[in-house]
């Protein structure tokens, strides 16, 4: 791990850009703290550069509330190399919601498990890094989507000891059934008229999940309309699970 620049923000927070290789990501962190404070993974849907300002007051909000942040670029986002597969599978997507058709499980499996496979173990290794830092401990949460790669990290990363789940992209067939493995206490958030999510297959998730704390919070509104106070929940979620 590598930091490349440093920024001080008005609320006493450290925001610290850094690469893992050829992987850029962002670690923000309280600027005095006494003892070393937990850890929680911001997942998110794309680019770095693009959902900076959305992470950041998440990462915020979670600095506020006693936490670090972390976040790595997706692979095929950002400047990362892109993927020829991920590409047309995307495309083939936007085509089948645009004329208003099913969305297949093929479209969703070609777009989803490869980024699911490629990502996880990047994720991991980032968490490595992280967590050979002063100033960070466990046990550490993840925040965010994709979904499915939430799933597949509360199943096999036995660090991550809670996750608030954004339900918001479909999910293959595949991670429903990884998903009743899923053990750790969980909050799911569902934007109830997510104009490009399958509620019923979002639903369904929720039911597969194998925890036995686990809680849906259904909001009104479209992708990008989650309210404030839906994250301050998420954050005392995290402050009975992490503290």
């Amino acid at each position: 791990m590598r930091f490349t620049s440093e920024k001080r923000l008005d609320d006493g927070v450290v925001e610290r850009r850094f690469t893992l290789g050829d992987i850029p990501g962002v670690l923000w962190t309280p600027e005095t703290a006494s003892a070393p404070v937990p850890l929680i993974l911001l997942g998110h849907p794309g680019g770095l550069d693009g959902m900076h300002p959305r992470l950041a007051a998440r990462a915020r909000q979670a600095v506020a509330e006693g936490f670090a942040a972390a976040t790595v670029e997706l692979p095929w986002s950002g400047d990362r190399p892109r993927s020829a597969a991920a590409d047309q599978a995307r495309a083939d997507l936007r085509r089948a919601l645009e004329a208003g058709e099913p969305v297949t499980d093929d479209v969703v499996d070609r777009l989803v498990l490869p980024l699911v496979d490629a990502a996880v173990p990047e994720w991991r290794a980032a968490l490595d890094a992280l967590l050979a830092l002063p100033g960070l401990r466990g046990p550490v949460g993840y925040s965010g989507g994709v979904i499915s790669i939430g799933v597949r990290l509360a199943v096999v990363e036995p660090r991550i000891a809670a996750a608030v789940l954004f339900a918001g992209s479909f999910v293959p067939r595949a991670i429903l059934q990884e998903a009743r493995r899923v053990t750790i206490p969980l909050h799911v958030l569902l934007q109830w008229d997510d104009e490009g999510n399958d509620r019923q297959m979002a639903l369904d998730l929720f039911d597969a999940f194998g925890s036995a704390e686990k809680a849906l919070n259904a909001n009104m509104g479209g992708h990008t309309g989650v309210p404030r106070f839906a994250g301050e929940a998420a954050n005392g979620f995290f402050a009975r699970h992490l503290t």
